[in-house]
């Protein structure tokens, strides 16, 4: 077989591994395991954590990856099934090394794997670099995998140290009803065992790990897959929804109505959150945000930075920000605290539990109240439209070239971003596959769709088709 030209080099992607399982196999895997060794031997580092989420290959992948590390000398814990973020904590003491194997909040059919070196992700080009080593290693004879017959195993010993590190920092002032839904993931397990801990009532749904994800991915930035917590959060009369992702490092809250707090409104909270104790420092926020997080920044005489899309990037600008940076956020659900409280890491969780801890300690009445101040914008989802087999910096530059008698402030940080004083538009080439990621927002419903009628007719012209699909979308 020659590895170089069936080598899945897709998989490799700007901020971790993922893809379908038929390219993501235990050969793969092997090799890709193989290139990592590499990569922490070069680093000097000879000791590593390893977890993994509810994928039904995820045991047999980290046993893997376990078995190859330890083939080359390096200390190996593997700390069974869990959250992103617990590995990130227990990797703190293994000199900041860990591997989790997942795909996040991706279908069933997908798995992946990311990891953390002396505390930070890696860049894009290392990235790069272990597609290069694993598509040319010879990991000898391939060996047979059963791969779901491996049973997820949870170590109390782990989960209890993770808990206690938010349990130590999280102080409510009084319990509130909680309604859990972790989606079939890895973290609800111990996330309802915390939200317990500190004294709520939990109502939880969908906390035991099922890696057959029998009702959808596990992905709770779709609004379609939070109906349940939805109707529970009424029911239950809860005083807040959390949903997390299926490895635990997304979160997207709902208010006692079982409203949706929007990803801009949470970010803005979060700023005014650490500007308070924290003032002129800065807030960093991708380029999906809408412009309400910047100006909410400033008014709160903060320091407002947008940097590209990619929770790895995020969480590598705060660590080098030397504290300037107290607290970053993506529109899809990433938080990161750097302000002498967490971990500098994305974690759904203690972000949920920042969140209630700041209500509890407030005068508002509610979680809707709370967030009151924040206007509810007018935006559409992430929306994917094809390439249809044009090059996507050649569309981006004709956008640009076009947008120039529009009066709109251009972008160009991550894909081509134009804002409009009552609102935006972005559009951004894919970094998995042969599409665009588009995205409006805008002050009020009428804007909103005017400003997508810009891009589609900038792109109806020369690119007839993505026009198309983008008026439909």
């Amino acid at each position: 077989m020659n590895i170089k030209h069936t080598f899945p080099l897709n998989i490799f992607r700007a901020y971790d591994i993922r893809g379908k399982l038929s390219n993501l196999t235990p050969h793969v895997i092997r090799s890709i395991a193989h290139a990592l060794v590499l990569q922490y031997k070069k680093a000097e580092q000879n000791q590593i954590v390893i977890g993994y989420d509810a994928r039904l290959t995820s045991p047999t992948y980290a046993n893997i990856i376990q078995q190859i590390f330890e083939q080359h000398g390096f200390k190996v814990t593997n700390i069974g099934c869990c959250s992103s973020p617990m590995m990130y904590y227990l990797a703190r003491d293994y000199g900041g090394n860990g591997i989790m194997v997942t795909a996040s909040h991706n279908p069933k059919s997908d798995n992946g794997i990311k990891w953390i070196l002396r505390g930070e992700p890696p860049s894009p080009d290392a990235i790069q670099h272990i597609a290069q080593l694993a598509q040319f290693s010879s990991p000898g004879l391939q060996q047979a995998y059963d791969l779901e017959t491996i049973s997820h195993e949870f170590i109390p010993e782990y989960c209890l140290q993770y808990q206690q590190s938010l349990l130590s920092d999280i102080q409510l002032s009084r319990p509130l009803k909680v309604v859990l839904d972790a989606l079939h993931g890895s973290a609800g397990r111990c996330a309802k065992l915390v939200l317990e801990k500190l004294g709520c009532e939990v109502i939880s749904l969908r906390c035991e790990a099922n890696g057959h994800f029998p009702d959808h991915a596990p992905d709770p930035s779709h609004a379609a897959h939070l109906r349940q917590l939805q109707a529970a959060i009424i029911s239950e009369k809860a005083d807040i929804g959390i949903a997390l992702d299926g490895d635990g490092d997304r979160v997207v809250l709902l208010d006692e109505h079982a409203h949706i707090i929007s990803p801009d409104r949470l970010l803005s909270l979060f700023a005014q959150m650490c500007l308070l104790q924290h003032p002129h420092k800065e807030i960093v926020f991708d380029v999906k945000c809408s412009r309400m997080v910047a100006d909410t920044v400033q008014q709160l005489d903060g320091q407002a930075k947008m940097i590209r899309t990619g929770s790895s990037f995020l969480r590598a600008y705060l660590s080098q920000s030397n504290g300037e940076a107290v607290f970053g956020g993506e529109f899809a659900g990433h938080y990161v605290f750097n302000d002498g409280r967490g971990f500098g890491y994305d974690d759904g969780l203690y972000a949920a539990l920042r969140v209630m801890e700041y209500f509890t300690q407030s005068n508002a009445a509610s979680l809707s109240e709370l967030v009151a101040i924040y206007p509810e914008r007018y935006c559409t989802e992430d929306t994917y439209i094809s390439t249809h087999e044009a090059n996507p910096k050649q569309v981006l530059n004709d956008i640009e070239i076009l947008s120039r008698g529009l009066g709109a402030r251009l972008s160009k940080i991550d894909g081509v971003r134009l804002d409009f004083d009552d609102g935006f538009g972005i559009i951004r080439a894919s970094n998995t596959g042969e599409y665009f990621t588009v995205r409006f927002d805008a002050d009020h419903p009428t804007r909103l769709n005017e400003i997508r009628q810009e891009f589609v007719s900038m792109l109806q012209d020369q690119y007839p088709l993505i026009a198309q699909e983008l008026a439909q979308a």
